[in-house]
Formats: C-alpha cells, structure tokens, sequence
C-alpha cells in the first residue's frame, strides 16, 4: 500500500520538476528579499492594526484608529457568500451527480457536515493556529475561541493603510477551510464510513491544512514594511514558505494540491470499491454535475478575487483569468477527450472546468489574462492523462478522480505561477513595499520558491493522511461492510434516499 502511494508521488515528482533541472539551485530567500511583499491571498495577518503612512505624524497616528473601507469590506462579505455556494451547494451537487444513485445523499451529507463542523473548529482554534504569530510552520492560540476578535478589531489588506473588519477576514477564511477538506471526499466515494470520514477531517484539518495555511500565507502586512530593514523582520515572522517567496494567490498549495494528495492516500487505504473494474459504475446524473459544475464556476469568482481582499484592479484580474483559464480549460479538456476518443463529453466539460478553475487559483492575480488562457490550454490535457491513464496505470480507484485533477492541476497552477508572474510575459510581477514598484523578476529564485511550496504540500498532506488514516482505521475502521456497500450508503449510513422511484 505505502509502495503504491510513492510510486504516484514519484510520477508526480518526475512529471512536475523534471523541467526544473539545474536552474534552481540558488536559494528561494531572495525572491521574498527581492520582493518585499506579494499581492496574494488571504496572507494579510489579520490582527495587524500598524500606524498610518508615514507622511503622518507619529503622534496623530496614534491617535487615529484604522478604518475599514466600506467598499472592500462589502465587495468580501459578497466573496465569501460565494465561495460558500460554491460549496455547499456546488461541490456537494458536483460530487452527487458523479456517485451512482445509492449513494447520492451521502456526498451530499458529507459535503455538507463537513463545511458545518470545519467552521465550527475554524472559530474555536483554527484560526488562530494559521493567522497569529507563533513560529515559521503554525500559529498561536492566542486567538483561540476568537479572543479579542470584535467588529471593531480590523485586518490589513495588500495596500498600505487600507483595512477590512477582522470579523469579515475570519469568515472568508472560514469558507477556505471548510470547503478544502470536503474537496477529498471524492476520492473514497461511496466505501467510508461517516464516522470515519468526520475523525479523518478533524485530524487532516488540525495537522495538513492549518499548517500550509499559515506557511503560505501568515505575514505582518504591508504596513509592518517601511524599510529594508523592517523587511527582514517581516519575513523572520512570516509563515515558512511565504518567507521563501512561494506565491499562491488563493490555495494552490493550501488547497488543491493538499487536497488531492489525501485524497490519494485515502482512496489507496480504503481500498477499491467492490467491483471495481468489473461492474459499470456510471455517474447517476451528469445533469446534476452539470449543475454543481455551474455553481462551483461562479462560486470561484469569490474564491480567487476575493483573495485579494480589495475592491480594486487586482481583483478585477483575478475574476478575468479565473473567468477565461477556466474557459480555455473546457474547450482544451473537450477537445482533447474528442480527439482520443472520438466524441466530446459534457463530464469531460465540467472536468475541463475544474482543471482550469483549480490550475489559475495560485496564479490568477499574478499572471495577464494571455498567461491565464496558457494556463487553461495547458493544465486540461494533463489532468486528462492522470485521469484517463495513470489512475489505471497504478490501479487505484480514485472514484471522482481527485488526485488527477486537484493536485495534478494544483501542482501545475503552482509552477505556471512563478513562470507567468513576469511582467515580460504580461504577469502583475510581484510587489516591493520598501522601493513601492514591482520588484525585478528572479526566474531561478520565484521557481525555486515555487517547487519548495509544491513539495511540502505534497509531502505534509501524504504523511499526515496516511497517519491519520491508521489512527482512525484502529479506533472505528474506515470501511462499511460489503454488504453496506453493496445497498448503498444512503439507506445503510444515513437511512434514507435520493430518489422514489
């Protein structure tokens, strides 16, 4: 079993850094010393409340408490009631329609329970782990319970001076951390038990996502950076791969490819289902994928410019190549499939859309719009391959194929990201608070950055699933029984059916 998850690992290595080759053997610290701060998701420390702009006196400063721009603090309440459509309603009908009719309602049950209990664990220590100081891997429980988190307590965004309520920080980032681990349920559709399931997320929450969360995306604000000077004090406080130079605008790394290696190991130590391979287990109803597919599409608009937590142009980037990655995706995954097999798909649609949605999520407030279509051509026909080859290739079942297109198109968005940032190749280019201009551009050191950010997803989720899974296998067990896999999970886990019929 353990033979078989590295093997794929080690594909994945080859086919993703095989290109890399001698080019980065300089360290990735330059590229966070070169750029003194990024425009990227959800890193602002949201308890940072620093002293206005300098051309302020010191005194008046002090005096003058932070206020939230209305404007940002409404454009992210709006995100983050879409990144929860995209997620209660979008993944759970994306995943529902790809299970076969005995086992509809429990994805949705799944899906569901597990956005609800996320949140709960993300206001009791969640938080707090991946948004206060602590060390460069975790935070602090000094926010534990929301301690000292009131709708007067503001978060820094990526512009000097310009603040949300920390409150409405906290419940976007909520959605994030909810919706991630609901994400790897596909992987063992249809065999798990739900007991199970809900011990295995509490534990791959606590030790896989809250630490590459605050690795990736925990530093001081830009606020905190006046000088060279205070730059090295930011990124001596900065979570682990921010301080590298990583850049993931809103969940690559932390999401997807953390995401897509569980669910890897999972559908490995779970098993197969019975009669894979044997007995025809076609989706139940593609219209329904068809819907969820929808929903997640428009769902994303606040997941990845809501991470830029502004009403501004770089969100307005961010919605543009999420908008055309994602359509560039479709068409490159249809045509591939067409080619190949002789007819395009409306599965193969909707899997072409979540290629391209999940490959432009690191890049899509870095990269120009002609960057963004590049990144969508491309990712679609390798997550196609992982998915219609290598999955057979190594036999693992994983039912709703969220290694191929989650972390292969994660892993892929990553890399794309530190190639398509160049502002020689129509990217953002990467902020430099202490010169105020975009930093000149490191093609050896952003890519060395990049691959540290890729390796630790992969190896943090790989270990910390597979021990969770033993823990959990030897507390409850992780599968139902043949016989309960047989009926269906709806009527033997939860009592009840999707359809009567």
């Amino acid at each position: 079993m353990m033979k078989k998850i590295l093997s794929v690992l080690a594909l994945v290595s080859t086919l993703g850094f095989g290109f890399i080759g001698n080019t980065f053997a300089e360290d990735a610290a330059p590229a966070a010393d070169a750029a003194a701060a990024v425009v990227a998701p959800d890193a602002a420390k949201p308890d940072t409340a620093p002293a206005a702009a300098p051309e302020v006196p010191a005194a008046s400063a002090a005096a003058t408490a932070p206020v939230p721009n209305k404007g940002d603090t409404a454009w992210m309440l709006v995100a983050t009631i879409l990144v929860t459509l995209m997620a209660i309603p979008g993944l759970g009908l994306f995943y529902g329609g790809l299970v076969r009719q005995k086992n509809m309602l429990s994805v949705l049950m799944q899906t569901f329970m597990i956005f609800s209990l996320m949140g709960v664990l993300w206001a009791l220590y969640g938080y707090s782990v991946a948004f206060t100081g602590g060390n460069p891997f975790f935070g602090g429980l000094s926010k534990a319970f929301l301690l000292g988190v009131t709708p007067e307590s503001v978060g820094a965004t990526f512009s000097k001076g310009v603040y949300i309520p920390e409150l409405v920080f906290v419940a976007f980032q909520l959605t994030f951390a909810a919706i991630t681990p609901a994400l790897i349920i596909g992987a063992f559709a249809e065999r798990m038990k739900f007991s199970a399931v809900l011990v295995f997320m509490v534990l791959w929450f606590t030790f896989s996502y809250l630490p590459m969360a605050h690795m990736v995306w925990y530093w001081d604000g830009p606020d905190a950076i006046t000088d060279a000077k205070s730059l090295e004090t930011v990124v001596a406080n900065a979570g682990w791969l921010w301080a590298k130079g990583a850049l993931d605008f809103a969940g690559g790394t932390v999401v997807h490819i953390n995401a897509g290696v569980a669910g890897l190991v999972a559908a490995i130590m779970v098993g197969k289902r019975i009669g894979y391979g044997k007995e025809a287990m076609t989706p139940h109803s593609l219209t329904l994928t068809m819907v969820g597919a929808a929903l997640l599409w428009v769902g994303w608009f606040g997941f990845n410019a809501g991470s830029n937590l502004e009403a501004n142009g770089y969100a307005a980037l961010a919605l543009v190549n999420t908008m055309i990655a994602t359509g560039a995706a479709t068409l490159s995954w249809t045509f591939s499939e067409w080619l190949v097999k002789g007819k395009p798909s409306m599965l193969g649609a909707a899997s072409g859309a979540v290629a391209g949605l999940v490959a432009i999520t690191p890049a899509c407030g870095f990269v120009g719009p002609m960057g963004g279509i590049i990144i969508g051509l491309l990712v679609s026909p390798i997550c196609y391959f992982f998915v219609a080859k290598v999955k057979y290739m190594f036999g693992y079942d994983d039912a709703l194929d969220v290694f191929g297109v989650h972390a292969m198109g994660g892993v892929f968005g990553a890399l794309a990201t530190g190639v398509f940032v160049n502002p020689a190749l129509g990217g953002a280019g990467v902020i430099d608070y202490v010169a105020n201009g975009v930093a000149a551009y490191d093609f050896g050191a952003q890519m060395t950055a990049q691959v540290y950010a890729v390796v630790t997803a992969i190896v943090l989720s790989a270990v910390v699933s597979f021990i969770a899974l033993k823990i959990v296998d030897i507390l409850i067990g992780l599968r139902v029984s043949e016989e309960s896999e047989r009926e269906g999970l709806d009527t033997t886990e939860h009592g009840e059916r999707a359809y009567h019929n």
